[in-house]
Parts: C-alpha cells; sequence; structure tokens
C-alpha cells in the first residue's frame, strides 16, 4: 500500500484518449471510467486502457504516449525509462502520471482471457467527444471479481445491478413474437 495522495482531479479524458485515436491506437477503455459510461457512481482517479500486443500497434502507442508525455508514476526518479516500442514489448502493464492526470496502460487484465476476447465484447461509446470501446459490463465485473481489493469488492456489487439493467432494458426492447 502506497501513502500517495490521490491526484487533485480526476483525469482528463480527452487529452489522454485523443493522442490515441488520432494515432489510430487499437484500445479499450477499461476500469473506473469504463463503469462510469456504464452508470456507475463510483469516483475513479486515473484513466485505464488495454492496448493490443502486436508490434504495429505498439509503435502507434508509443507515439500517442509521446505526445502526451508520459512519466512512470510510483518509479524513483533516478530510474532510467525510455519510452520505445521494445520497453513496451518487454513490458506489459505500466502506470504513468501526466499533465492531464494518471494513466494506466495495460496488456494483462486479471479476469480476461485475452485482448481480443475483451475487444470483441467491447461497446462502441462516446465519451470526451470521442468514439472509443468500452469495456462490457460483464468483463468489468470479471476484472473486480478477479482484484483482491476491497474497493473493487465493492464495486461489483453494482455493476451487477447495472448489468441487470442493462439486460432488462434490452428484453424490454426486443419485438415480442405472439
Amino acid at each position: 500500500m502506497t501513502d500517495r495522495p490521490l491526484p487533485e482531479r480526476a483525469p482528463l479524458g480527452a487529452e489522454l484518449l485523443g493522442p490515441l485515436v488520432r494515432h489510430g491506437v487499437d484500445f479499450v477503455v477499461v476500469g473506473g471510467f469504463a463503469g462510469y459510461a456504464h452508470g456507475s457512481n463510483y469516483p475513479t482517479y486515473d484513466l485505464d486502457v488495454a492496448y493490443a500486443r502486436d508490434q504495429a500497434n505498439i509503435v502507434r502507442l508509443v507515439q500517442a504516449l509521446e505526445e502526451i508525455g508520459v512519466r512512470l508514476r510510483g518509479a524513483p526518479q533516478d530510474v532510467p525509462f525510455r519510452l520505445e516500442p521494445r520497453t513496451i514489448e518487454n513490458g506489459a502493464n505500466f502506470t504513468f502520471i501526466t499533465r492531464f492526470g494518471d494513466f494506466d496502460v495495460l496488456a494483462d487484465l486479471a479476469g480476461i482471457r485475452s485482448y481480443d476476447q475483451l475487444k470483441a465484447a467491447a461497446d462502441r461509446r462516446t465519451i470526451f467527444g470521442l468514439e472509443v470501446a468500452v469495456a462490457s459490463i460483464d468483463h468489468l465485473i470479471a476484472m473486480k471479481r478477479a482484484s483482491n481489493r476491497t474497493k473493487d469488492q465493492l464495486m461489483v456489487e453494482e455493476y451487477i445491478v447495472i448489468a441487470d439493467e442493462q439486460r432488462r432494458a434490452a428484453q424490454a426492447d426486443e419485438p415480442s413474437s405472439s
């Protein structure tokens, strides 16, 4: 557990997601902002995205991260970090601090079998004025269940209610077969 205080404000989503969209990065919004897009009331203090691990996408991701101006979050100042494709290829999950807020770029997600599965089930939504892929509520539930953090376990309960409401709304929209 870290004693790091919460950021002064929530991240500026358009400033973080805009470069990803402009550079054509293959990504899915996950975490608290994805929950919020589905109707969650829990606050979030970082923006999380999952990304495809193919080499061309990693190159585009690095270009977007350079534009954003990321620095490693929680690392000692003297730890060298070179933002280049090889660094991303040799890692998986990166937590960054930016002038726009905290930004997590993730390849390995607890509770998710593969990025392709996550992407296939994702919803297209407009958030911060940008059309992006947002993790499905069922995948959010799976990720929160796989987490061992108390706050995530509490969020699961809200996400289950949201999932039930979404299913009821979808059933109400289906034409009846009489």
